[in-house]
């Protein structure tokens, strides 16, 4: 069985506990304004361009057979609309600046990637984490890798943003040891506005996971603009006391990384504009939880 995968990133420490393997997988059913892998939401391949290390030597421009690179100004742009992922200027750029985003993977070959580093994992409590894009969007492929990596012994982590069928989190619970669950925006307008759906499913899979015993870790992105404010702070404090036993909470501030990754696969970055955050606003966000008795982190 083959995923759509665009990176096995190995040595991660922000993924879950101890060293960890995250395998990021292609295809996402949101496409939050503020994420920092844009190049994750498509459900395909794409070709990502490197503007600032081009070389201009424009052998791209020479080997396209539909004429995708085009030069003015002396500049190189990338006519997205025309690109068929040929291939063939990613085999001829000298500076690596051009490459395809996106592969189908082998989930033995995923696995067996992994499992080189399982002494660092058993040493320090790390594992496989899957992520993305979003997981569940790819279900059959997300679940024989959880079922290989439990065969194996490692210990089995889950990335998901929450929305998707609750069978298929059913499916799945007992094979995965922790969910990083992300809570994006309280106001139900508001997260359709900015993610593209609603969050009536999403609370009602984090409300079934934790009600059939899942270790939850809620990650919560604070972008200033869009759900720094008292409405989802609040939300937030609800969620904490209406789930007691969730492993802690992680607030995890805006940065502008998707910004560059955005244009170099051709989307449009909104948040270009948007301030960063500063110790300010941590300090803030940190003494607004500070009375709760779970465990809330800065991320």
């Amino acid at each position: 069985m083959t995923g759509l995968t665009f990176d096995i990133h190995r040595f991660s420490l922000n993924d879950g506990p101890g060293i960890r393997t995250t395998v990021f997988l292609k295809g996402c059913y949101l496409n939050c304004e503020w994420c920092h892998n844009p190049e994750s939401q498509s459900f395909k391949p794409q070709l990502s361009f490197n503007s600032e290390k081009c070389l201009h030597c424009f052998e791209c421009v020479k080997a396209c057979p539909n004429n995708a690179h085009k030069i003015k100004d002396e500049k190189h742009f990338v006519d997205w609309n025309s690109c068929d992922l040929a291939g063939k200027c990613v085999e001829v750029c000298p500076s690596g600046v051009l490459k395809i985003i996106g592969a189908n993977t082998d989930f033995e070959f995923i696995i067996s990637e992994v499992m080189k580093d399982k002494k660092y994992y058993d040493k320090t409590g790390g594992g496989i984490t899957i992520s993305g894009g979003e997981p569940i969007a790819q279900f059959e492929f997300t679940k024989e890798l959880l079922v290989e990596a439990k065969k194996n012994g490692l210990h089995t982590v889950l990335d998901t943003c929450g929305y998707g069928e609750k069978s298929h989190y059913e499916e799945i619970l007992s094979y995965v040891e922790l969910f990083l669950f992300d809570y994006k925006l309280t106001d139900e307008k508001l997260h359709k506005e900015f993610t593209g759906v609603t969050n009536n499913e999403i609370l009602a899979n984090l409300d079934f996971l934790y009600n059939n015993g899942a270790s939850i870790v809620l990650r919560c992105p604070l972008i200033p603009g869009i759900n720094d404010n008292e409405d989802h702070l609040k939300g937030i404090k609800e969620i904490i006391r209406k789930y007691p036993a969730l492993k802690s909470v992680e607030i995890m501030p805006y940065h502008n990384m998707g910004r560059d990754k955005a244009s170099r696969v051709g989307m449009e970055y909104k948040l270009s504009e948007t301030k960063k955050v500063d110790d300010s606003d941590k300090q803030r966000w940190m003494s607004y939880f500070s009375e709760e008795q779970l465990n809330v982190i800065l991320n």
